[in-house]
C-alpha cells in the first residue's frame, strides 16, 4: 500500500541525462589535433625528458578523444540517425581504431587519419542536428 502512495504518478523518459545540445564532435577533435600537435613536436626534440612528457600527454589525449567519440555513439546517436547513416557504426569503429593507433605512434600521419575519421562524425552529427 505505501509503494503505491509514493509511487510517481506520471513515467517520463530521457535520451539523456542532460538537455541537449550538450554533445558536440569539436571536443572529440580538439583533443586529436592535440595528438597530433604532440607528434609533430615530438619529431623536432629528442629530449629523453621530453619524449617521456610528450608520449603521456599524447596518451591521455587520445584516451579523452576515444572517450568523447564513444559518448557520441552510446548517447547521442539513436536508431533513426544508424537507420539514415548506415556506416555510422563501423565509421564510429574505424575512428576509435585512428585514436588507438595515434595513441601508440609518434608518427603525424596517424593523428590525421583521426582527425579526417572525426570529420566525417561531425558532418553526420551536424547534419542529425538539422532534421
Amino acid at each position: 500500500m505505501l509503494s503505491r502512495l509514493f509511487a510517481p504518478k506520471v513515467k517520463v523518459s530521457a535520451h539523456c541525462d542532460l538537455p541537449c545540445g550538450v554533445y558536440d564532435p569539436a571536443q572529440a577533435r580538439i583533443e586529436a589535433e592535440s595528438v597530433k600537435a604532440v607528434q609533430e613536436k615530438m619529431a623536432g626534440n629528442d629530449d629523453a625528458q621530453f619524449q617521456t612528457r610528450a608520449i603521456v600527454i599524447k596518451e591521455q589525449r587520445a584516451e579523452l578523444a576515444k572517450h568523447h567519440v564513444s559518448v557520441l555513439w552510446s548517447d547521442y546517436f539513436k536508431p533513426p540517425h544508424f537507420e539514415k547513416y548506415p556506416e555510422l557504426h563501423q565509421l564510429v569503429n574505424e575512428t576509435l581504431k585512428a585514436l588507438s593507433a595515434a595513441k601508440g605512434s609518434s608518427d603525424p600521419a596517424t593523428g590525421q587519419k583521426a582527425l579526417d575519421y572525426i570529420a566525417q562524425i561531425d558532418k553526420i552529427f551536424w547534419e542529425t542536428k538539422k532534421a
